[in-house]
């Protein structure tokens, strides 16, 4: 793969919508912000979504139990599926209190790293992992805050498209630096299996 060569087309990341922002943006992800639209809508910068999903992956390989978290429902089936593919564990839907603080309760996690969807929805899962002590990566989108977020991945975290995507091609990252895969050819999935109906 070249230096500059992007993990998949640059058209496949436009049509999947996941550069695209929200007209509100915090002073957090101004940095990521590749350009603001005539009608106020922020833009998302391409390059850095990608060389960000590849760290994610290598983050997610490194740790010995990563966990991926979100509450969102057009996140339900684009998690589901990666965990499903990469054997990561996974929260999807209601997180329980306690899942990552109380040892006396019977679905009690212990990771050493946590993926979540949004810092705006997944917030007793980020309180949780603070108070523990456990890195936190977020799928952040312009409104989103970035206290406590360890590393960010800028990206539209609401659509389905885009969620199906960022899943997809961390799933076929894991794959490949794991070297379950040798090539992403071997990756026999689509993006459209991970989006939500």
């Amino acid at each position: 793969m070249e230096k500059n060569e992007l993990l998949i087309p640059r058209n496949n990341y436009l049509s999947s919508g996941i550069h695209i922002g929200m007209t509100f943006k915090t002073k957090d992800m101004r940095r990521f912000i590749y350009k603001i639209r005539p009608n106020g809508l922020a833009v998302l910068n391409i390059s850095v979504i990608d060389k960000r999903i590849r760290n994610v992956a290598k983050f997610l390989i490194q740790a010995k139990e990563p966990v991926v978290i979100s509450r969102k429902q057009n996140a339900k089936k684009p998690v589901e599926m990666f965990s499903k593919i990469t054997g990561i564990k996974s929260i999807v839907g209601r997180f329980m209190p306690g899942s990552l603080t109380n040892p006396s309760y019977k679905h009690y996690l212990e990771p050493d790293l946590i993926l979540i969807v949004d810092p705006a929805v997944d917030k007793q899962a980020m309180k949780e992992a603070i108070r523990t002590r456990v890195p936190i990566i977020a799928i952040c989108d312009t409104f989103n805050k970035t206290d406590f977020v360890d590393y960010v991945l800028p990206a539209n975290n609401k659509g389905k498209k885009s969620l199906a995507l960022i899943f997809y091609l961390l799933a076929r990252e894991v794959l490949k630096e794991r070297g379950d895969i040798k090539s992403y050819a071997e990756f026999k999935y689509k993006p459209e299996e991970f989006e939500e109906k």
